[in-house]
């Protein structure tokens, strides 16, 4: 058994601490904080978002019941910070976590936050009608019933490690009282979704799809009001623009600089970059099966062997370093170094054009035409690869891409589209392959949504549909371990099957640094979600822009 209840004392001293540390009249405080983004949110329903930009703006108009802390801890209740539940306490056999709601949390129309709440969104989570991107997580969950209206018990099937992060992380409380009454399979293009009614420290106001998404502070937040006054999001498809607005000082703040941007930081200092650990990675995924028909296994990336000359082929290192300079990392397999759970001393593919050539070769991909691409039965070794416009990095590694690849006899021809356009194909396997990233979260639970093989309780985001016995194994007994070291070893050998299968070509691993104005001010940026601080920045109203540039209309 797991003790928890000794903990409740600091967990009230917890909330009023960050109760404390905010402003609580309803005047404004710190100024309407804009942010230069590259990609819209996919949608506002939180079950539905698969996406960076969708957590960004979900996370901020909804409440979780509890989230992780500094330490980003994902075993046991560790170091969780109260939220929407001002305290927990788990029974006997760890099998049931009984949460108490914090009487003064409302919904953004005033109605309280209940019990209700926490076991309507679970049902909906749960819904294979609904779909949502993360069910796999809540598969150890039983239920969800509801004693009170301030108490929301959760019973879990299984123990595990990670059975509170699982829950705490991924379920969002829903306003039952909205949307209960529309059947589920409605939910994803009901009017509600439109015009969110959320829980958190900041109002839903407005949305242009692909222009602008309006946030204004909850002036009646339970946890204090947000210091600055409102959130406006922009966004930009192409690359270059998301920068330029931060160095034209027409935004406070750019998640991540690109290298091109650092050569074009002002040299008064108006612009800062704040260094941060991330969560990303990035790779060239393989889609298993055609991309006209679902139903019909690829008739290149079926091959393992063909895979493995494939990865042999890139110079990961170049890559890197002419997209990023000292800026990012070689990845090495499906995880970021920052997760508690990374493995450097894996054996990859090591970059030999010789041996990718005699791979090929003795694959039967030869060029017998003599016209610089490979053949077999008449059929060119050729392929398209999808890359998001907003993504200059990307777009930059699948020209160098391309030019490895065609060094070798292989045809790789680059299809550029918006964000939105990109994970539509992604979500329906349209692509042959695809410079795709990842923001995975502390937990290993995530790599298992990212590449365990599709099914009721993981794949749900394997959008290369690759399946890898001993990969969901390990992966599986990792999950069930009790103990962190033989977590990890069942991790290690799970991380070994991936890069030996070469489902994708590992690419780069950013560094982090933000972006941001002198006239902002923010705390410590979390590697796996930097907004949860935002509540807290300000802005120095002596060099604020004028209002009607920034401000969101009242809501």
């Amino acid at each position: 058994m797991i003790p928890h209840l000794s903990r409740q004392l600091a967990l009230v001293l917890c909330i009023a601490a960050v109760t404390a540390c905010r402003g609580t009249d309803a005047s404004p405080t710190g100024g309407i904080l804009v942010v230069s983004a590259g990609a819209d949110a996919e949608t506002l329903f939180p079950p539905l978002v698969a996406g960076s930009q969708g957590r960004v703006v979900t996370e901020l108009l909804y409440d979780k019941l509890a989230d992780v802390g500094p330490a980003l801890n994902t075993f046991g209740d560790v170091g969780f910070v109260p939220k929407l539940a001002r305290s927990w306490e788990w029974s006997r056999d760890s099998l049931t976590v009984t949460f108490h709601l914090d009487p003064r949390a409302r919904w953004h129309d005033g109605q309280p936050v209940t019990a209700r709440d926490v076991q309507y969104a679970f049902r909906v989570w749960t819904d294979s009608a609904v779909g949502a991107v993360q069910r796999a997580a809540l598969a150890t969950v039983d239920s969800v019933s509801v004693p009170d209206p301030r108490t929301a018990r959760v019973h879990f099937r299984e123990r595990t490690p990670e059975q509170f992060y699982a829950f705490t992380y991924t379920l969002i409380p829903l306003p039952a009282h909205l949307l209960a009454s529309l059947p589920d399979t409605a939910l994803r293009d009901a009017p509600q979704m439109r015009s969110p009614v959320g829980s958190g420290p900041f109002r839903f106001v407005s949305w242009t799809p692909r222009t602008r998404l309006e946030l204004s502070a909850n002036a009646a937040y339970f946890a204090g009001r947000p210091r600055v006054d409102g959130v406006v999001f922009l966004f930009a498809a192409q690359g270059a623009t998301v920068a330029a607005r931060l160095l034209a000082g027409e935004a406070d703040f750019v998640e991540q600089l690109s290298p091109p941007d650092f050569a074009q930081l002002p040299q008064d200092g108006a612009v800062r970059a704040q260094p941060y650990g991330g969560f990303d990675y990035t790779f060239l995924l393989f889609n298993q099966y055609d991309a006209r028909d679902a139903g019909r296994p690829h008739s290149i990336f079926v091959d393992r062997a063909l895979r493995r000359a494939l990865t042999a082929a890139i110079d990961r290192t170049t890559i890197v370093r002419s997209v990023f300079d000292s800026l990012a990392r070689p990845a090495i397999g499906p995880f970021s170094r920052t997760q508690w759970t990374a493995d450097t001393t894996l054996t990859g593919i090591a970059f030999d054009p010789s041996t990718a050539t005699r791979m090929l070769d003795s694959l039967g991909w030869r060029d017998a035409n003599h016209d610089g691409v490979r053949e077999r039965d008449g059929r060119p070794l050729a392929f398209s690869v999808l890359v998001p416009a907003s993504s200059r990095p990307r777009q930059a590694a699948a020209v160098l891409l391309q030019a490895q690849f065609k060094a070798v006899g292989v045809a790789m021809t680059i299809e550029q589209t918006d964000f939105n356009a990109f994970l539509d194909r992604a979500r329906r396997g349209a692509f042959d392959a695809m410079v795709s990233g990842v923001r995975t979260s502390p937990s290993p639970r995530g790599v298992q949504d990212w590449w365990g093989t599709p099914g009721p309780d993981r794949g749900a985001q394997n959008w290369g549909r690759w399946s890898n016995a001993e990969f969901d194994a390990q992966l599986d007994s990792a999950l069930a371990a009790s103990r962190v070291e033989d977590a990890r070893a069942h991790i290690r050998a799970a991380y070994q099957a991936a890069v030996n299968d070469a489902p994708a070509i590992w690419l780069y691993e950013p560094l982090f640094f933000a972006g941001m104005h002198r006239r902002l001010t923010v705390g410590a940026l979390r590697p796996d979600a930097w907004w949860s601080g935002v509540a807290d920045w300000s802005i120095d109203p002596a060099q604020r822009l004028p209002r009607d540039r920034r401000a969101p209309a009242t809501p």
